[in-house]
């Protein structure tokens, strides 16, 4: 039998700006476990919504009714050699995932720089790394087992429901319970990751060559200076060569502890933003390391902050970041992140921002505390001018009229949720306005 957390009066996601009073929180053990939480809910009329790591900035998540937590539901389930696959239960979080396969042989292809994650989270919201030949966490997905509305238990294949696979590679948890993974892995390699500092107008002036040249490339386009941090991966045969010692001082202390101390203070001094930013370009540090992959693609992200990112065609990469660094200066926003830029391929995936076309992935961020409403929604009209598709996870004002004219198939995509879910059991208010379907009453 399931547990039932009586004690979990309150919900809040990692960054604090979304938070809900569930009645209940539900912690299966099993599939047996998810199918009962499911049929219970739908007879007594109440709404489950699922949560990972709460590593979305919006309230995706959020319930006051039923939360089930997939903490309980991790690790290997199998693993399959000759189809190099693997299948894994839902719960389990990114950062276990790359040992676990690293262990049997396998790495991921590509991962994004965040791991905290849990493998149904960070393919239920298109989460994504960086490569143009890449495409997102959700085009590795080859299977799934999801826990239906009506409580029965389907598997999800290229060959079979292969429409309904497509659909829930990234559903928002709309059309069921994601309770096993399977993946499409690579044999485990090494990655040589080099950052290095450069003029700003260089680096958008070299896009095609970089991502072009390199397996991984992205670069963070610093406010109020003409500086990039320009950051390359590809692999290598290189032993390890990671400075312990450094990486650790570099990462833990020089990008978190004492960024979180610039950060404080521009929270309460915001005409330090821009010094700020000029000083944390100044102090991009060069960095040339090897090692296995899944220790060199996630970075720790000790300091909070809220997030917007959008998908725009890859060849608008250049003109979309010259105008947001070019707002910035006019507005003079008090903003000291910096403009993160990457690359994803283009797949079939229904809800998916990089459906149909390759992408450039562009993400601002604000210090949590700070204000953001301003400077997000004017950088948000510079996105949609430039027909931005909203990442799921974060923050935007998209609503359903405007994401019929740049999602090609939600039409589909909302047609399969009214069949596969009628009652709406699986809504909850905020994805009931973003798409424009009747909430659950």
């Amino acid at each position: 039998m399931y547990t039932v957390k009586p004690d979990a009066k309150r919900w809040s996601n990692w960054a604090g700006n979304v938070k809900s009073q569930p009645k209940q929180v539900t912690v299966p053990d099993s599939l047996e476990d998810v199918v009962s939480i499911v049929r219970d809910c739908k007879r007594s009329g109440r709404s489950i919504r699922v949560v990972g790591s709460g590593h979305s900035f919006t309230p995706i998540a959020q319930t006051d009714d039923c939360l089930l937590s997939l903490d309980r539901l991790t690790g290997l389930y199998a693993v399959d050699p000759a189809e190099r696959t693997v299948e894994v239960w839902a719960g389990t979080k990114l950062k276990d995932l790359g040992q676990l396969l690293f262990d049997q042989g396998y790495s991921q292809e590509n991962l994004g720089d965040i791991n905290a994650q849990s493998i149904a989270g960070a393919i239920s919201t298109g989460t994504h790394g960086t490569g143009i030949r890449f495409g997102s966490i959700s085009t590795q997905v080859v299977g799934l087992t999801v826990v239906t509305a009506a409580g029965e238990v389907l598997e999800c294949s290229r060959e079979e429901h292969p429409d309904l696979l497509r659909a829930l590679q990234v559903s928002l948890g709309m059309l069921g319970i994601l309770v096993r993974v399977r993946l499409l892995v690579v044999p485990a390699y090494r990655m040589r990751y080099r950052s290095i500092r450069m003029p700003v107008a260089d680096c958008l002036s070299s896009l095609d060559t970089f991502r072009e040249e390199h397996r991984h490339f992205e670069f963070y386009a610093f406010p109020y200076s003409d500086t990039a941090q320009v950051k390359f991966m590809d692999e290598t045969t290189e032993l390890s060569q990671v400075n312990q010692a450094w990486s650790y001082m570099k990462k833990m202390v020089m990008e978190n502890a004492v960024f979180w101390l610039l950060s404080e203070g521009c929270r309460l001094i915001p005409s330090l933003c821009k010094p700020v930013s000029k000083l944390s370009a100044q102090a991009v540090p060069t960095v040339d390391e090897s090692g296995q992959s899944h220790h060199l693609f996630a970075t720790p992200r000790l300091v909070r902050f809220y997030e917007m990112e959008y998908s725009v065609p890859a060849e608008k990469m250049k003109a979309v970041v010259e105008e947001i660094l070019q707002v910035i200066e006019e507005k003079q926003y008090a903003v000291h992140f910096p403009i993160e830029c990457r690359y994803v391929k283009n797949d079939d995936i229904w809800l998916s921002p990089a459906f149909g076309r390759d992408s450039a992935y562009i993400a601002v961020h604000m210090y949590k505390g700070m204000p953001y409403q301003p400077y997000f929604q004017r950088i948000e009209a510079i996105f949609q001018r430039h027909a931005g598709r909203p990442h799921w996870g974060k923050m935007h004002t998209m609503k359903a009229e405007q994401l019929h004219q740049v999602i090609p198939r939600l039409e589909d995509f909302l047609a399969l949720r009214t069949q596969m879910d009628p009652d709406g059991l699986f809504l909850n208010p905020y994805l009931s306005e973003l798409f424009g379907v009747p909430v659950r009453t």
